[in-house]
């Protein structure tokens, strides 16, 4: 007899995690509260973008190993891979994790394990979720075993990721770390290490926050190279050939669920003594202003300018917004009153004066602005669509361009991290 999963959340970690296991033999019902999703993933469609997904899907589909519902069921085990968004107070919103372990109180029996996928402050699972399982009567970690198993995949690469990379298991107990691992080498060919489960919590917002440290810095240095007449870009390039550097490129700010998020949590959990990380935060939350005075000073003489933006995903070659410093930038420049057309070649969502072509979208602008780094715009020749332009001002955040090229088929051109407009007034 297979074993049964659940998996509550069928968004861009859970609808893949369900589908691996599918794929992997075991019963999976996958669960979303959008009636909207549902019906979209019944009729074998997808709501979200990821290479591999589509042809996988419809195999577990089409096999009867993958079934979609709005409600949860009797299973062995159920994973949690729900939202958890940011406050306007920057605190974790834990509603979404809070409400799909309550939805599986009625069918939990005996013997279940429950495995939280969704990234939470540290004690989530002990303060959180024990105190809501332990409602059901069974004693939690003897007849209910429970563990946090944090996602750590790039979105782009995810099923490689999924396969490939460790994996960390932080369970209640012992057991409970055990019967996880058990459950994820189905799939994972990874190492998986096993630790407690707050530390496995703190273990993913350490992923992402260093990421976040580094991208502010990066950004801080971008600000640098303009002051100096520095390609930052070049320095950094340079500066990672030593063996012991990394450091991450600038670009319009920091988006995704992750990376933009997570560091707040651990801000949460100990403000006096994140002072490092909550400026980070503040560096990189600030960058898509700091683009938008860019842009600003780009058109100032241009009366009534037209400003394309180009890349609405928050990075290179996938659809997803959420948190997206491009929207930012957009919301920012509308409520100054300037008129965009918008353009990005993946992004599905519906927004005003959005092009589903490129060479609609800078029809008769007067500033062409790259702020996401997908391979087709990488595949652009400029120089096709000068005719298009009105003013031929280009600002590039992502490094994308040869800029002296462009400057010699008479572009304006901006590099954010080494062009400085104040200096090039003077």
């Amino acid at each position: 007899m297979s074993m049964k999963l659940c998996v509550m959340g069928l968004g861009y970690i859970g609808l893949p995690t369900a589908v691996m296991f599918a794929q992997h033999g075991l019963e999976v019902v996958g669960v979303d509260i959008n009636e909207n999703v549902i019906n979209q993933l019944k009729n074998r469609s997808l709501h979200i973008e990821e290479p591999g997904l589509k042809d996988r899907f419809h195999s577990v589909m089409n096999s009867g190993k993958l079934t979609v519902s709005t409600v949860p069921t009797e299973a062995d085990v159920y994973i949690i891979a729900v939202p958890t968004p940011i406050t306007k107070d920057k605190e974790a919103d834990l509603s979404y994790v809070i409400s799909a372990t309550e939805a599986i109180l009625p069918f939990l029996k005996k013997d279940n394990l429950i495995i939280l996928e969704s990234t939470v402050p540290p004690r989530t699972t002990e303060d959180i979720l024990l105190p809501i399982l332990s409602q059901t009567g069974y004693k939690v970690g003897i007849d209910l075993l429970v563990s946090h198993s944090p996602e750590r995949v790039l979105p782009g690469r995810l099923f490689e990721e999924l396969i490939e990379n460790d994996r960390i298991v932080g369970g209640i107990n012992e057991e409970s770390c055990l019967k996880t691992v058990f459950l994820y080498k189905k799939f994972v060919k990874g190492n998986i290490y096993m630790t407690d489960a707050k530390t496995a919590e703190m273990v993913k917002l350490i992923e992402n926050t260093y990421r976040d440290v580094n991208i502010a810095l990066a950004n801080e240095l971008a600000v640098i190279g303009e002051q100096l007449d520095i390609n930052i870009w070049d320095a950094i390039k340079l500066a990672n050939y030593h063996p012991r550097v990394n450091i991450h490129f600038p670009g319009p700010g920091v988006g995704g669920h992750c990376i933009a998020v997570d560091p707040w949590f651990i801000v949460e959990k100990s403000p006096e003594t994140s002072k490092l990380i909550h400026l980070s935060r503040t560096i990189n939350e600030t960058a898509p202003s700091r683009i938008v005075n860019i842009i600003e000073q780009t058109v100032k003489d241009i009366d009534d300018p037209i400003i394309t933006l180009c890349g609405l995903a928050y990075k290179g070659n996938i659809d997803d917004v959420r948190e997206s410093p491009s929207l930012v930038i957009m919301s920012e420049l509308i409520k100054k009153g300037y008129k965009l057309k918008l353009h990005d070649p993946l992004v599905k969502e519906n927004f005003a004066n959005k092009y589903v072509h490129f060479e609609d979208a800078i029809d008769n602008t007067d500033c062409l602005v790259f702020l996401t780094r997908h391979d087709g715009y990488l595949k652009l020749n400029l120089t096709d669509y000068k005719e298009k332009f009105n003013h031929r001002n280009v600002v590039d955040t992502i490094n994308l361009l040869n800029h002296e090229m462009l400057q010699n088929e008479g572009f304006d051109t901006y590099l954010v991290g080494y062009n400085n407009l104040e200096k090039e007034e003077k």
